[in-house]
């Protein structure tokens, strides 16, 4: 068991990053037996936090969450820092690396209105509200008569402009709901069938130095491994489509039995047309799994796909 002097845990400080900092914090109280006052938390605003007015693919991308973490971690104020996966971007700063993954939530969106039951019920011209290209991209394919307009904020902001009447519906994450005690807003969740999640979604991922055994031995006993799988297809088949805030894709890879299963989606930012890719194979062929079905949607994309 590796001892803890004292391992401080990097976080943003929304609501939501504070539950997934003390989720790991309480994974590790449970998991060695530490006093909680061990394992203290740091906050730490960062740059996607402080963009309110503008779509983070027209400001840099999934990295505005993660800078002001990874140059903490880098500096040694911090020994970890948990991040919502799908922040993460597809590469990490030289020094840094993803010790694992909490097991993983509910991977589905939630559909939230106070005036209809689903999507399907929003009457012609409705306006849905969405920060995700991939959530504006999967509603206009399956509801192109909709109006999709730009929603950002936490979730807590989000929903409080839904009260407002700003949009007539949104979509939110369901892990996001459930670890904020939020489910009571749900109206109704949709498949993953139909509205294919973002690569990472409902996972947590904790990033530590890539040299530092200590910590690496201390996180070892609350990572999950099917997660871990699961994540490294899904990574490695963005990685090939250059994947980032700025386009939309999903990606979503599950145990089935003893099978990894990974389903990647790409979509014109438009809605007007889709391509899908699966493969199927042993779980720790998760790399060459999620690499295939990248390349597979990279050959068949004509150019300019996923451009407005």
């Amino acid at each position: 068991m590796a001892s803890s002097s004292t391992l401080v845990i990097g976080t943003r400080g929304s609501p939501l990053a504070l539950a997934q900092a003390h989720e790991t914090q309480d994974r590790l109280v449970a998991a060695h037996g530490w006093a909680v006052e061990t394992l203290p938390l740091s906050i730490i605003k960062t740059t996607g936090d402080a963009i309110q007015d503008r779509p983070l693919s027209e400001a840099g991308g999934k990295g505005l969450f993660t800078k002001e973490l990874d140059i903490a971690l880098l500096e040694g104020s911090i020994d970890l820092a948990v991040h919502s996966a799908k922040d993460l971007p597809t590469t990490l700063p030289e020094g840094i690396a993803i010790a694992g993954f909490l097991p993983r939530e509910d991977v589905r969106d939630a559909f939230i209105s106070h005036r209809y039951g689903s999507l399907a019920d929003l009457p012609p011209g409705a306006v849905v509200g969405s920060a995700s290209l991939r959530r504006q991209a999967q509603i206009r394919r399956l509801r192109p008569d909709l109006t999709v307009t730009l929603l950002r904020g936490n979730v807590q902001t989000r929903l409080a402009k839904l009260e407002r009447g700003e949009v007539d519906a949104t979509l939110l994450a369901m892990a996001g709901l459930r670890r904020l005690g939020l489910t009571d807003h749900v109206t109704a969740t949709l498949g993953t069938d139909d509205f294919l999640p973002a690569v990472g979604q409902g996972a947590i991922a904790i990033a530590i130095r890539s040299e530092d055994e200590r910590v690496r031995e201390a996180l070892r006993p609350i990572l999950d491994a099917a997660t871990g799988h699961a994540l490294a297809a899904e990574r490695a088949f963005l990685t090939i489509l250059d994947g980032s805030c700025r386009t939309p894709i999903a990606g979503y890879a599950r145990m089935v039995d003893d099978t990894l299963e990974i389903r990647g989606l790409v979509l014109r930012p438009d809605g007007s047309e889709s391509l899908e890719a699966i493969r199927r194979g042993p779980p720790d062929d998760a790399v060459a799994l999620g690499r295939e079905a990248g390349t597979e949607l990279r050959t068949r994309m004509p150019a300019g796909f996923l451009t407005a």
